[in-house]
């Protein structure tokens, strides 16, 4: 298939467009290189540089003819969701309001979107189901919870087929080593665990200790980037025009903070310096995923289900560039 792919050049992008290539479709990323990088896009594929603001760039990238589209392009900072919310509204929003449109018009009916756990809230339940009540407690999940609404009416008005996948913590590195996890800044735990150990940063922060959890750290599901990336080519590959589907893409285990700093200290052989901090706003104690649908209608498993084994593709990545895609 001919795939267009708008944030391809970013983490969970870069790792789809690279498995999208292997299995022999022809991609190509829009990207605005806001928080991107070109060094990370699969020498395969073609790279258009444009922001899903420009309606103009993006219908003439679109010109070119494509079967189906993946959208990663959006803001993920769940604190800074809090206190901008608007600013999420018009990239997380707005921007997928542009892509719809332009994609409608250029006669493009297939679509998968990267949606996230965070649409759930603090679920009532435990793991996670995709029919549990959607209550996003921050801005960053209800951008993306609106545009779930938006794929579901989309396909009733144009039949477009769309499958959300609402992925838990996006972890891990290339196993070829290829390409890792570079944000600027960087607000994820694991690549900032492994800035201690490679000497960046003095200290982790904890941000809450005092957490309704087993070690008082909020507990999530660690997903690794590649297993997400099979996901996204399932999906692609099997979705049905006309119709709106969400799954969950999680092991079905939580790792607290705490486990992962320890899990860190076992990988890399580091002490690892941790100090317990304040709670930050939006942060619900426990997600993670029951991910029975995708396996079940799919056939996806992970592949990765071992938390160490997961830091250390990550670790390999991280010392070959510790400064990330600069390193080169």
């Amino acid at each position: 298939m001919r795939i267009f792919v708008s944030g391809g050049a970013g983490y969970v992008g870069s790792h789809c467009v690279k498995r999208l290539v292997a299995a022999g479709h022809a991609v190509t990323v829009y990207d605005s290189l806001v928080f991107g990088h070109r060094e990370a896009v699969d020498p395969a594929a073609r790279f258009v540089q444009g922001d899903l603001a420009d309606r103009d760039a993006l219908r003439l990238a679109l010109d070119a003819g494509f079967d189906a589209a993946m959208h990663f392009a959006a803001f993920l900072n769940v604190g800074e969701s809090v206190h901008e919310p608007l600013k999420y509204y018009r990239n997380n929003v707005a921007n997928t309001v542009n892509l719809l449109e332009a994609l409608r018009d250029a006669g493009v009916r297939r679509m998968v979107f990267s949606s996230t756990c965070a649409v759930y809230g603090e679920p009532e339940r435990l793991p996670i189901t995709e029919d549990l009540p959607k209550n996003p407690i921050n801005p960053y999940g209800a951008t993306k919870l609106a545009v779930e609404w938006m794929l579901r009416d989309s396909a009733t008005a144009w039949g477009l087929g769309s499958v959300a996948l609402r992925y838990f913590n996006a972890s891990g590195a290339a196993s070829d080593g290829s390409i890792g996890e570079d944000h600027d800044p960087e607000i994820h735990l694991i690549p900032l665990v492994l800035h201690v150990a490679l000497g960046k940063r003095a200290s982790i922060k904890i941000f809450g200790s005092d957490y309704p959890t087993p070690d008082g750290t909020c507990v999530r599901d660690y997903i690794h980037v590649e297993d997400l990336a099979e996901a996204h080519l399932l999906a692609i590959e099997q979705l049905r025009e006309g119709h709106a589907e969400a799954y969950n893409v999680g092991t079905g285990r939580g790792t607290s903070v705490r486990e992962i700093i320890e899990a860190a200290r076992r990988v890399t052989g580091h002490d690892i310096p941790a100090e317990a901090v304040d709670r930050r706003p939006g942060d619900p104690p426990e997600l993670w995923a029951c991910s029975d649908k995708l396996q079940s209608q799919y056939g996806w498993k992970p592949a990765y289900t071992d938390i160490e084994q997961i830091i250390a593709t990550a670790w390999r990545w991280h010392q070959a560039h510790p400064e990330g895609f600069a390193s080169a």
